[in-house]
């Protein structure tokens, strides 16, 4: 608790030097993914996106395991309390998954993943004996609408069985679910809840729509384009207009006064009518209050080059793996700059205002 209020001053009154270590080195280990979600830019082929470019580059590339281990023993010796988050663009088809997480188990290094648990279920024993300690596991609704979503007959099945062969495991890690709230799965919120609650989870958290549209990157570019070129993102078959939002807050009214046997969680929190049609359908407004992620997180991508806190922030490199020591990085000069200049717009820029770590 300390440690964070002293980030939240740090960012306040000083935000071109972080004094404390990163929370997470978030992983981009891979550019490929074996669905194709509707809500995602590389689902759905624009490449042309900040998040499509962050995720997707410009050639496929697996991260080498020189990489990986290089930074597993730069984080363990510089950063040993961090977390390694193991997040795009998707983790269990990466070919040096198991190794790299069982080299930062043996360097006393917690490892998370986010997966779409499409292969889980054959990866299960491997990644109990190499250590990781939590999964975050994307599932949007029952098995029809979550399959039609992901674009896979099969994706809820598999990732069920996935998450059902893990605990099996005496040292299962925690598991989470991860629900992107979207115009397809409203109406199904509670019932997915009641649907999954033999599956001995940790938490199931409901994440609002995470989107720039073009409003929003234009009014970003009139001052901040010259540096930080925003694009409109995830918005190719995602259409907010469409969104029932009386049906969305009734059913979050109705989740809220459930008990469940894991913790149920909004991001971010809106429980009126009023604030769920200010995020979704009035994108003039700039909503939220200050990204942490720039100085709790730097993600790295498959090539070695690093951007700022994780795969939703800008196409900005901050530095290379193969020409800098993540402690340089860390507070690199074109970090420090992003930080500040963030911090001199109120802690956001128009075009985070949609984005998970605004709130």
């Amino acid at each position: 608790m300390i440690s964070e209020k002293l980030r939240v001053l740090n960012a306040r009154m000083y935000p071109g030097k972080v004094f404390q270590s990163p929370k997470w080195i978030v992983l981009g280990v891979n550019n490929v993914c074996n669905l194709h979600c509707k809500m995602c830019d590389v689902g759905t082929q624009n490449l042309e996106s900040n998040f499509a470019q962050n995720l997707v580059g410009t050639h496929p590339i697996n991260m080498p395991l020189p990489l990986i281990k290089d930074i597993i023993e730069q984080v363990s010796e510089n950063f040993p309390k961090s977390k390694l988050a193991y997040a795009f663009t998707e983790p269990l088809v990466y070919p040096h998954l198991i190794e790299s997480i069982s080299y930062a188990t043996e360097k006393g290094l917690q490892s998370t993943i986010t997966t779409n648990a499409l292969t889980l279920r054959q990866k299960a024993e491997q990644l109990v004996e190499a250590g990781v300690n939590h999964l975050y596991v994307s599932i949007d609704g029952p098995q029809e609408i979550h399959n039609e979503i992901r674009g896979n007959k099969k994706s809820f099945q598999k990732a069920v069985e996935g998450i059902q062969e893990i605990k099996k495991y005496k040292n299962a890690p925690k598991i989470d679910i991860i629900f992107a709230i979207t115009e397809w799965n409203i109406g199904y919120l509670k019932g997915f809840l009641d649907s999954v609650k033999n599956l001995d989870l940790n938490e199931v958290s409901f994440m609002h729509t995470q989107f720039a549209d073009q409003l929003m990157a234009d009014k970003h570019n009139e001052k901040w384009g010259h540096l930080y070129p925003a694009t409109a993102s995830n918005l190719e078959e995602v259409d907010p207009s469409k969104m029932d939002l009386e049906l969305l807050l009734k059913e979050i009214q109705e989740i809220k006064k459930t008990e469940y046997p894991f913790k149920v969680t909004f991001s971010p929190e809106i429980e009126t009518k009023e604030k769920l049609v200010e995020f979704y359908f009035q994108t003039n407004k700039l909503l939220g209050k200050h990204c942490h992620a720039v100085f709790s997180s730097l993600m790295i991508k498959s090539d070695g080059s690093v951007i700022p806190a994780h795969g939703r922030c800008f196409n900005l490199s901050v530095g290379n793996l193969y020409k800098n020591d993540m402690t340089e990085i860390w507070n690199s000069e074109t970090f420090s700059k992003f930080r500040s200049n963030l911090m001199s717009a109120g802690g956001l820029f128009p075009g985070c205002s949609r984005c998970c770590s605004a709130f």
